[in-house]
């Protein structure tokens, strides 16, 4: 079984801790792994750059995965033992470690609303259950507050807004990893 490790962008601002993980993660502390790498300072440059031209939402998506794609790369660079992969649900090979680069998600997904309102969050939700992941983990600069559901966090702006719905699609074990402690996304009130 393979866990899916979203780790957020905004561990840009804390990178022992994200070289740290993603070496723990290429050595096989997790398990089998995939990574699924948030946009950081990129994302955030698309979004400056939308307010600031005003092109569409579905646009705006597309770039922001052109993000992610480029801190999947920087990833790689970190930690180079780390496999790269575009389609990992159609991938038989066992390796433990691999990151994954959502540039195929470019050209659309019926899935996948294309808006603000899904981020990497909801994007390692839906990996999770393309590939049947045993858990998904988000990694985060804050900690979460325990007790929390999906919805709860999402109102409070920790995750992003279509995230209960993704987790409802995915129905299996949600971490939240923030610097100071992993606490379990509570599911009796994903939907």
């Amino acid at each position: 079984m393979i866990s899916v490790i979203k780790i957020g962008g905004s561990l840009e601002a804390d990178p022992h801790r994200r070289r740290v993980l993603l070496a723990e993660i290429a050595d096989g502390a997790c398990g089998r792994c995939i990574v699924v790498p948030g946009g950081g300072t990129f994302a955030a440059l698309v979004r400056a750059a939308q307010a600031r031209e005003g092109f569409s939402d579905a646009e705006a998506h597309r770039q922001a995965l052109d993000a992610m794609s480029d801190a999947a790369g920087i990833f790689r660079g970190i930690e180079p033992r780390l496999v790269h992969t575009l389609e990992p649900w159609a991938e038989t090979a066992t390796a433990t470690a691999r990151v994954w680069n959502p540039r195929l998600l470019r050209a659309g997904h019926p899935d996948i609303p294309e808006t603000w309102d899904v981020t990497s969050d909801s994007l390692a939700l839906w990996l999770a259950g393309r590939v049947a992941g045993k858990r998904c983990v988000l990694v985060k600069s804050v900690d979460a507050p325990s007790g929390r559901d999906a919805a709860a966090l999402a109102s409070g702006g920790l995750v992003d807004a279509a995230f209960p719905t993704f987790a409802a699609r995915y129905g299996g074990p949600i971490e939240i990893w923030g610097p100071n402690r992993r606490i379990a996304v509570e599911l009796r009130d994903a939907a």
